[in-house]
Formats: C-alpha cells, structure tokens, sequence
C-alpha cells in the first residue's frame, strides 16, 4: 500500500515538473517572438526615414522615359495625319493627268458651239427684214444641239469627279485674279476699270477645288 503510495506521487512530482518546463519553453519562445517582432519594427522604421541615393536617379530615368514616349506617340500621329493626307490627295488628284489631256477636246467643243452664232439657231432672232434668213437651217439645228447636248453630258459626268468649268465673265464679270487667271493680253477698254477681265480666250478648270488650269482672258488696261 505504501509502495502504491510512493509510486502515485512520483507520477504526481514527475507530471508537475514536466507541465513547468513547457510553460518555461512557452515563454521563452513567446518572449523571443517579441522580441523579433520588435527588431522587425525599428529596421522598418530606419528604412522609412533612410534616404536611398538611388531613388533621385530612377525617378529621372522614368521622367526621361516618360517624355520619350509622348514623342513617341506624337510622331506616330503627326504619321498618321500625314499618311491619311496622302491618302486623300491621292484619291482625289488621281484623274488630274487625265483630265488635264482631256482638256483641249473640251475647248474645242466649246468653241465649235460659240462659232455658230444664235440667229442661225434660234428663229426669229435675225435682225434683218429678209424671211429666208429668219428659217434656221434644220440641219445645223439638229447639229449644234447635239453638241449642246454632249457638252452639258460632258461636263455633268467630270463634274461627278470633281471637274468643273468656271469663266470669268460669267454673270457682270470680275478683276483679274492670278491665283485663276492668266493674262494673255492687255488693252483699253472704255467704261472698265483697270484690272478687270473684259474677254476670255480660254475657260478654266479645277479639279475638287485646285486650279488645274488657269483661265486665259484679257485684262482692261487704261493707264
């Protein structure tokens, strides 16, 4: 019974010692924790308030980087606008050779219609008291409002494609104007200024608003 005894509490003593030695192991490993936690702290705390002398060199390479690439992306679209102007000039002057060559075809029949004068198309409008010459002749009628006809044709389809035909004395007429005009002459022309065109020898033409060729005329010069 005693012995029994004796054993019990040894298991006791031997139990209690074992529970203090892992609260002393607990403590100490908290404890050391701590104290690495706290270290931790103060080294993050010199690193916040140090001054790192690469810190002003990485932020003027990116500033140098920054400012590359806006010049970068501003020359890319300054190419851009520059391709899409090329582009447009190209659709839109494409036919200038061709309707440069065209040209003198277009005169010709403009000048074929202003060669026959109106009395010897429109009846009644002779101003002389002989009947026979108040009859237009039927065939030149018929001809000359055929070229009429193919030259209004003519004109509405280059007008599709941006030709058109302007003449300085249309409507009261206007001052000569060297960015349209050329002069092929000057003379004196009573009741006009001078400056102003009093004749055309050749109308002009402009393809989508570019003078293709300059309208030829004559300019009134008094002085």
């Amino acid at each position: 019974m005693a012995i029994h005894r004796c054993c019990r509490n040894t298991a006791r003593t031997r139990r209690g010692h074992d529970t203090r030695e892992w609260q002393i192991h607990r403590d100490a490993e908290r404890g050391s924790f701590e104290a690495r936690a706290g270290k931790e702290e103060q080294g993050s705390g010199r690193s916040e308030g140090m001054h790192w002398p690469g810190a002003h060199i990485a932020a003027h390479e990116l500033t140098a980087i920054k400012d590359k690439y806006l010049r970068s992306v501003a020359e890319f679209r300054n190419l851009q606008d520059r391709t899409k102007r090329d582009m447009d000039n190209a659709r839109q002057f494409a036919i200038q050779r061709f309707a440069t060559d065209i040209l003198d075809s277009i005169d010709n029949l403009d000048r074929a219609l202003a060669a026959v004068p109106e009395s010897a198309v429109q009846p009644g409008s002779s101003t002389t008291s002989d009947t026979s010459s108040a009859a237009p002749n039927k065939d030149l009628v018929n001809l000359w409002s055929g070229l009429k006809m193919t030259d209004t044709i003519l004109m509405s389809t280059l007008k599709k494609h941006g030709i058109e035909r302007f003449d300085p004395m249309e409507g009261e007429g206007r001052k000569f104007n060297p960015q349209t005009d050329e002069a092929t002459f000057f003379t004196k022309v009573e009741g006009k200024q001078d400056g102003e065109v009093f004749y055309t020898q050749s109308k002009g033409f402009t393809l989508n608003g570019r003078v293709i060729r300059a309208a030829k005329v004559g300019v009134v010069k008094n002085s």
